[in-house]
């Protein structure tokens, strides 16, 4: 094909790929309403007003290539699976803290002395070993004394009372550090056109849209209604699990497409390599702060090697390899008298009291509270709306950008499998919020902020914003659609479309689905294409992990382009009124979505197989495969040597 040719059969292309969204979503809405069709693929149970997910918002959408849906917040669907109420934090049981930091100072509890009378410390730093997977403690300093400045972020402190009351506590703040106090920018940075902002991300895991507003109400209240911020409602995920929400937010690359990292793999290295955002924002001046809760199964750990150096210059996990040996000793969600996520909280206000006057660039996630249940995740709420507002009259989100976000939606619970559920793991929580100075002074990237709510987003564009931030031009109002990831700061193309946005069609909620009975020939030959997949993953442990077998298909779904869309060449009329359907253009494939039960040892997938229609072949790729159950203690045998294999082997050593 001549290079001048090119440009013009890629634009022909997405123009084919735009019209095929637009109109098949058109035309399976109305077949669906018009025929009564929807309750075969949402349910008997379902309300048109209260659970239909395919709601077409006209007035924000009109000729956008991806028309999001519309989810309730309390389906009728998913009501009783909210309906247990947590119990109450018992925190304060066991006493207020004797001790506590205050911008980087040691303290003891003035109201504690006057009850108890002279109080002695020992302090004992909690100290980061050459890798990610162990902490030391350091000398102890057996007479810490109130209002001497602490030497590490993390400590314990063991103190008696002249009454003999004793205390034993694991304690966090932010150390002072000189050389972070006297970084500057790299030569060169910041750049000239670098815009004055803080960055603060808080996520929680496994929240999506929708649960957020359930759980999280008052939060999302102060952050839309007093803070003024706004949640992307067609925010998209691009692969399965937290790596692959976080790793192109913070690499702006996906996993493939990294380094070889896993444990287990020929020539895998620690994650120190990657393109972290972080280091963009150190290099530019920023003090830098990172941390997650659930060290066991961290982000970066548990199928990864780790960090081999320290990534940031306050790093939490060292924290909680230290607290996470003590949780038993504790009432649930408690460390001490302090709930776990305001602990959390509490070291990200910490650390921007420690840098008032400096840029800083931090990231915390939580995920105890929500990564395996859908109702406790609300104990948080109020603490959270309470920090929002401690932050805001403090001032420092004057010049801050806020993002509140999650990974995903949930992936293993009951409304995981729902319909709603299926769009709620795909579309997490998202939002932003600007100082009102910036907006102010960027009303243009506020328009297009606004208008980007309703547009096709991803990771990949939360890693553009970043470096947006870093360098922005503010010469270029559009993104450009053939880049993967677009800032938000620029007008997100209404043209865009997920194969534009670098999301597989298994993560797309932009498709149209139709149902299909799990008795049709090619759905039998779909499922048998995820089972054969699987057995070949698992071949190379065959002597641990049983091969598995279909038990039955849940659920199908198929989406293919409408015959009319494919026919379909522009009008005869000049009113457009009239289709040319003269057209001679067949669809090469068709996808289908499964949800399968195997045997043994009742796994759930849900999976996309792909038909090629001309020679008749189905085809599955690990990559669009999901199981939606847990799989507890099944791939034992593997979970240390082969993680990866987890989901998928069956030890062989548990069959009777």
């Amino acid at each position: 094909m001549p290079l001048l040719l090119r440009p013009c059969f890629r634009s022909l292309r997405r123009l084919l790929v735009t019209s095929v969204c637009i109109l098949t979503a058109i035309l399976t809405y109305m077949t669906l309403i018009q025929s009564g069709s929807w309750k075969v693929l949402f349910g008997s149970d379902v309300s048109e007003s209260a659970d239909m997910p395919f709601v077409i918002r006209s007035a924000n959408t009109k000729g956008q290539a991806c028309v999001p849906p519309t989810l309730s917040v309390w389906p009728n669907s998913l009501k009783a699976l909210y309906a247990r109420k947590p119990r109450p934090l018992r925190c304060a049981v066991a006493g207020p803290n004797w001790v506590h930091v205050d911008n980087g100072t040691f303290r003891i509890s003035a109201q504690f002395r006057k009850s108890h009378g002279h109080v002695k410390c020992a302090y004992t730093p909690i100290l980061r070993l050459a890798n990610d997977m162990k902490v030391v403690e350091g000398a102890t300093d057996t007479d810490m004394r109130d209002g001497r400045p602490i030497t590490s972020d993390f400590f314990k402190a063991n103190c008696r009372a002249s009454d003999g009351s004793v205390r034993d506590d694991l304690i966090s703040g932010i150390a002072y550090k000189d050389e972070v106090h006297k970084r500057r920018p790299a030569p060169g940075q910041p750049d000239p056109a670098a815009l004055p902002l803080n960055v603060l991300m808080f996520g929680f895991d496994s929240t999506s849209h929708m649960s957020w507003m359930r759980m999280l109400p008052r939060t999302h209240r102060y952050f839309t209604e007093a803070l003024g911020g706004v949640v992307l409602d067609a925010y998209n995920i691009v692969g399965d699990g937290t790596p692959q929400a976080l790793l192109p937010i913070l690499t702006g690359l996906n996993e493939m497409e990294l380094p070889e990292v896993r444990r287990g793999h020929s020539g895998a290295n620690r994650v120190d390599g990657h393109p972290w955002v972080w280091k963009r924002f150190r290099e530019a001046g920023y003090a830098t702060q990172w941390g997650e809760d659930g060290a066991e199964y961290g982000t970066f750990q548990y199928r990864m090697l780790g960090f081999k150096e320290q990534p940031v210059d306050h790093y939490m996990r060292p924290f909680y390899l230290a607290a996470e040996r003590q949780y038993k000793r504790h009432y649930p969600y408690c460390l001490g008298s302090v709930p776990r996520h305001l602990n959390m909280l509490n070291w990200v206000r910490q650390f921007f009291d420690m840098y008032p006057h400096m840029p800083k660039f931090s990231f915390l996630f939580h995920s105890e509270l929500s990564h395996d249940g859908l109702n406790d995740l609300q104990l948080v709420d109020k603490d959270t709306e309470a920090f929002l507002r401690a932050m805001n009259a403090s001032g420092y989100l004057d010049n801050t950008l806020l993002i509140l976000m999650a990974d995903h939606g949930a992936r293993f619970s009951s409304a995981r499998q729902s319909v709603q559920g299926k769009f709620e793991e795909r579309m997490p929580y998202m939002g932003f919020r600007f100082p009102a100075s910036f907006e102010r002074k960027y009303s243009e990237v506020m328009r297009n902020l606004r208008t980007n709510v309703h547009r096709l987003t991803t990771p990949y564009d939360i890693h553009a914003t970043f470096l947006d931030i870093l360098k922005y031009d503010s010469s270029v109002n559009q993104g450009d659609i053939r880049q993967r990831g677009i800032s938000l700061l620029k007008e997100i193309p209404r043209e865009r479309t997920c194969v534009d946005a670098g999301i597989d069609a298994h993560w797309c909620v932009c498709l149209a689905w139709e149902a299909v009975s799990t008795d049709d020939t090619n759905v039998k030959a779909a499922a048998n294409a995820i089972i054969r997949l699987i057995n070949e993953l698992t071949d190379v442990k065959r002597h641990l992990c049983q091969s598995l077998n279909l038990k039955y298909v849940k659920s199908a779904v198929r989406y293919s382009p409408s015959d009319r869309v494919l026919r379909y060449r522009g009008s005869k009329d000049r009113d457009g009124r009239v289709a040319d359907l003269s057209g001679t253009i067949s669809a090469a494939e068709v996808l289908y979505q499964l949800t399968i039960i195997t045997t043994p040892g009742g796994g759930v997938f849900e999976a996309t197989v792909k038909h090629s229609l001309n020679r008749n072949q189905f085809s599955a790729n690990v990559k669009e495969i999901s199981r939606i159950n847990k799989y507890g203690q099944q791939p034992h045998c593997v979970a240390d040597e082969l993680p990866h294999l987890r989901q998928f082997c069956y030890c062989r050593s548990q069959i009777q």
